[in-house]
């Protein structure tokens, strides 16, 4: 597979299913604001939100007064987090785009932000490298990724047994929860690397509720569900979503939280 292919597959990965709601439901919008928090966004900054999604910290961003584009390579999750955007009543400029070839010039914001998005992009070094680029000489880069020593990590293990390969350029998005691979990516940039290790806790209303929602509302996750379908191992997938959740489970009153 071609870059260019394997960047359509990817847009209409994520197209599918609904993430908006997915999130709403597990918790997980409260990461951006942590996020944003973290990074020190304040009014009047000139903001970039990159792989934004459906708006996780664009949205919180805004809320300071800042001024905040999102950029996103999917139409359709930008269109979700536009109309969250009017609900909550911010002005954001949407913009399509790729994290590894940035639309903008050389330090044009005060504040670039990535909450669980640009560690998609497949080629790291050079989103690092579009990262540290577009911002200003005295500009903060803010990151949230996954670990691979945590619970999604362990999640992204059960998926990927039922997924197809990826091709060879694609690195796995875990690594940017890796310490010494993140200093790797930034060597010979002006950038000075800080780490903090954090946790959030995502819900769901039972098990079976749980192994639903990702199946059907994470793009990555639906569309292996159904190629799982298509080949009769769907029973066996869900099985082993069911056995994930009720591993990491912590919560006592018959509902999820991991």
């Amino acid at each position: 597979m071609e870059l260019s292919e394997y960047k359509r597959a990817v847009q209409a990965t994520w197209a599918s299913g609904d993430y908006d709601r997915m999130a709403r439901t597990e918790g997980l919008y409260v990461t951006g604001e942590v996020l944003v928090r973290r990074a020190g966004v304040a009014a009047g900054a000139e903001v970039l939100d990159v792989a934004c999604g459906t708006g996780n910290a664009t949205i919180p961003a805004a809320a300071t007064g800042a001024k905040v584009t999102g950029l996103d390579l999917s139409p359709e999750m930008l269109a979700a987090a536009a109309a969250r955007a009017v609900e909550a009543g911010h002005d954001i400029e949407w913009r399509e785009g790729d994290a590894e070839a940035l639309p903008f010039n050389d330090g044009s914001f005060d504040v670039v932000l990535s909450s669980f998005g640009a560690m998609f992009a497949p080629r790291h070094v050079v989103v690092a490298r579009e990262l540290a680029r577009v911002l200003r000489p005295s500009g903060r880069l803010a990151m949230s990724n996954w670990v691979p020593d945590g619970a999604i990590g362990d999640f992204f293990s059960t998926v990927m047994e039922f997924a197809p390969p990826m091709p060879d350029f694609v690195e796995p998005p875990l690594l940017w929860g890796d310490e010494s691979h993140v200093r790797r990516l930034f060597d010979g940039t002006r950038m000075e690397l800080g780490f903090d290790r954090d946790s959030v806790t995502l819900r769901a209303a039972s098990v079976a509720e749980a192994v639903e929602l990702y199946s059907t509302d994470l793009g990555p996750v639906a569309q292996t569900r159904l190629a799982a379908e298509a080949e009769g191992r769907w029973p066996m997938l869900r099985d082993r979503l069911t056995t994930f959740f009720e591993r990491h489970n912590t919560a006592t009153d018959g509902t999820v939280a991991w």
